[in-house]
Order: structure tokens, then sequence, then C-alpha cells
């Protein structure tokens, strides 16, 4: 049953990510509001069939930390569950996303929509220097930037390197960074396509100040709330992270 109930998601995602997949970019052409506000719904259509073919639910812990300015979201990462909740959930967003993605029919047409940010991962200091320089123009034009400090999606239990771009981006702003917690991996494991019912808990935590800060500080504190609220959630399997 749970194949089935995974096969029937898949292709219903794919039906609903088609129209969806020429209406963000065209929305976008008048103005990253409207592409945002499209990718919205398109967001909420793709998790209400994870849930309603899956099972997936989900309750939120701190929403009411999400100010009302623009700010960047740095979450754990892993799978595409909390991509599109993220999308359907917060304000007017851009992404940092690997390049490769833009090359995606529907999908890549859909992030130039919202002024996604591609950058090389390989580049290292090039791709920071990206993050920071465009990051903080989609800012100071209103949007807020999502980042998924780990870079890639990491399997449950496991804790990958938390790179610089997003706090460096912080330490320029100083706009605040709000951190997520979740475990996501659990019912939508990263790759997989077999989907499992269950309640995804996330955990919006209290915005970190970063104004006169440096990057590795931010960076610290980041890292440790996030993977202190994943021992939290599930200790028998971060045990050892």
């Amino acid at each position: 049953m749970t194949g089935f109930r995974s096969a029937l998601f898949l292709v219903l995602a794919v039906l609903v990510t088609v129209p969806f997949g020429f209406a963000v970019p065209l929305a976008g052409l008048l103005g990253y509001r409207p592409g945002c506000a499209t990718a919205k719904l398109y967001a909420a259509c793709v998790i209400w069939l994870a849930r309603l073919c899956c099972g997936i639910r989900w309750e939120i812990e701190g929403q009411e930390n999400i100010p009302e300015r623009p700010v960047i979201f740095m979450a754990k990462h892993q799978s595409a569950w909390e991509t599109v909740f993220m999308q359907a959930t917060f304000p007017p967003q851009c992404w940092i996303v690997k390049k490769q993605l833009l090359w995606l029919p529907f999908v890549g047409w859909g992030l130039m929509g919202i002024r996604a940010i591609p950058i090389d991962r390989s580049s290292g200091t090039s791709a920071r220097d990206q993050i920071v320089e465009k990051g903080a123009k989609r800012m100071a034009q209103g949007m807020c930037v999502s980042i998924f400090p780990e870079g890639t999606r990491i399997a449950v239990g496991k804790r990958g390197r938390y790179g610089l771009g997003g706090a460096l981006l912080a330490a320029k702003t100083g706009a605040p960074v709000v951190p997520i917690a979740h475990n996501a991996g659990e019912y939508w494991g990263r790759y997989a396509f077999r989907k499992h019912a269950g309640t995804v808990r996330v955990i919006i935590g209290k915005p970190i100040e970063t104004a006169g800060r440096d990057a590795p500080s931010i960076n610290r504190e980041l890292e440790e709330w996030i993977e202190a609220r994943m021992r939290e959630m599930n200790p028998e399997r971060y045990a050892d992270a």
C-alpha cells in the first residue's frame, strides 16, 4: 500500500508541476511578489498531496518567531518535503540553489520565476561571494533568503558540514537568521521513492541577531541550535552524530 500511495503522489505531483512550471515564471515577469505567490500556491498543492496520498502531516512550533522584515531562513536538509513546506508557509523568499537545478524543465523555470540564486558549489569562495552579493540585493528588494547550510540532503542521524555562505550574508546585511529544525527525513527520505505516513515536527527558533558579529560565530550558534533540536527530537538517531 505504501508503494501504491507513493506512486499516486508522484503522478499527481508531476501533473501539478507541469502547469505551474509555466505559471510561476510568467507571474515572475510581473515582479517577485506575483512569482512567489504563484510558487506558494504550487508548494501548498504539493504538500497537500503528500498529506492526502502519503499521510504526511506536520506540526509547527515557533511560527511566531518569523519576523515581518526580510530574514535569512536556514534549515536542516533531509528531503524535498521541507523545501515545499518552507515555500508554502513562509513569506516571499528566494532560494540559494545549485546551478544545475535551473536546467530542469518546469522546476528550473519556477526557480527563475522566484529569483533563485544559482551557485556552483565547487567554486568555493566564488560561490560564497555570489550568495553575499546577490542575497543582499534580494533582501534590499524586500525578499527573504532561504538556505540549507549543509548544502545537500543529509541522511537522518547524520550531520553535514555547515557552510559559511549564509552566515557571511547575515554578517554583511545584519539581517536576523531564523533557524529551522525538523525530522521530515523520517517519513520522506532523501531521494526516496517510498513516503511513509507520520507527523513531521518542525521547530522554528527565535531569530539569531547578527548585527556587529562575524560569520563564524553566527554559524556556530546556528549549528549548535539546529543540532541540539535534532538530538531532542530523535535522541536515538543522533546519539553519535
